[in-house]
């Protein structure tokens, strides 16, 4: 699926990834290929993105998440 985190500033992260771990309000969420669409608050923590060249960790202090289709945007703070 394709992924992409922004922040007010600059881009984190962009492209793709198999799964996807974000620090949700009430707890911890895996998003996998074939999610169905969501959209959610996030808490402080860490976005845990596994990609062909491993993982990746990216540590936001909130946002929002959203997934359609296969495409993933985390908006972090």
């Amino acid at each position: 699926m394709n992924l992409d985190i922004l922040t007010p500033d600059k881009k984190l992260f962009e492209g793709t990834t198999d799964r996807i771990t974000v620090p949700g309000s009430d707890g911890i969420m895996q998003i996998l290929n074939g999610h169905a669409a969501l959209i959610s608050s996030l808490g402080k923590g860490d976005v845990k993105v596994n990609t062909a060249e491993g993982e990746q960790i990216f540590k936001i202090e909130g946002g929002v998440v959203e997934v359609n289709g296969n495409k993933v945007i985390v908006l972090a703070e």
